[in-house]
């Protein structure tokens, strides 16, 4: 039974020493197949759609994080622009940085997108840096898109002048001052110009697009990874279901900004020559 014993007990030893021996080559096998996985499945393909998403000071994080995420996992090839790669600021107070400037950024663009921020819109709005580089951008992308307020920048820079179109729902009726047509949808498609209402409808909207760019069982696979699928514990997300006495409490706590951006919108339909 000893015998028995020491031979099962050496056997072990040898067994757990061998082991250990080889753990160390195991490892870093693994490594070096979790990281070919990962390099594979974050490779961007060459036919990858090429994406060019504004960053603006004063800009809604969340504006350009949702669309972000879906051509992210749809593995289009993004670039994040402004006029310099100094960080720039969004209400979060967290920094962004462009990884391509106005002058290098690609010249013809499967997507040209806009995200919104009221205070930071209305600057790009007066800006004929900004309003330059879109306008010549947007006039050869394919899809010309924008999220929340950044509709007015897109609509500022004359790519919206006869297309149907939305923004967020305060601001939304200034669109028609810079020739588009005001449509109160969450997402709104018209030939190849997607707009879509606030902040968490650029979701929507991006999911929209990929079912345009890679077919719609892409995009469906996009909103499985993702887990979209929205239940707010509140009806509460657009002035009809907020109902009219908290749409008229917010709209009393918005006026400056929203005269700031009537004043904005009337400019540009002057430079673009809207009829008033």
């Amino acid at each position: 039974m000893t015998d028995t014993f020491n031979r099962r007990a050496l056997l072990a030893l040898a067994t757990a020493v061998g082991t250990g021996a080889a753990m160390p080559s195991l490892a870093q096998h693994l490594d070096r197949a979790g990281d070919k996985h990962m390099d594979d499945m974050m490779a961007i393909p060459p036919d990858s759609p090429v994406v060019a998403m504004l960053i603006h000071p004063k800009m809604i994080a969340l504006d350009l994080i949702g669309p972000m995420t879906v051509l992210n996992i749809l593995r289009c090839r993004i670039d994040l622009v402004w006029k310099d790669k100094t960080p720039i600021s969004t209400e979060l107070g967290i920094p962004f940085t462009a990884t391509r400037t106005f002058e290098d950024c690609p010249r013809d663009l499967d997507v040209l997108l806009v995200p919104g921020g009221i205070l930071g819109t209305i600057d790009c709005m007066n800006d004929p840096q900004v309003m330059a580089f879109l306008a010549d951008r947007g006039s050869r992308a394919k899809w010309v898109t924008s999220v929340c307020t950044g509709g007015l920048a897109v609509a500022a820079a004359g790519l919206l002048k006869g297309y149907d179109a939305t923004a967020h729902w305060t601001i939304a009726d200034l669109l028609p001052l810079m020739g588009a047509r005001h449509v109160d949808r969450r997402v709104v498609a018209d030939r190849n110009r997607m707009t879509c209402g606030g902040v968490t409808a650029g979701i929507d909207l991006a999911l929209t697009l990929a079912a345009e760019l890679r077919g719609e069982e892409a995009a469906r696979n996009v909103q499985l990874i993702m887990e979209y699928s929205p239940m707010p514990p509140f009806r509460n997300g657009t002035p009809a279901e907020a109902g009219p006495d908290r749409v008229t409490a917010m709209r009393a706590r918005r006026t400056w900004m929203d005269a700031q951006a009537m004043s904005a919108a009337t400019a540009a339909g002057k430079r673009l020559g809207i009829p008033v």
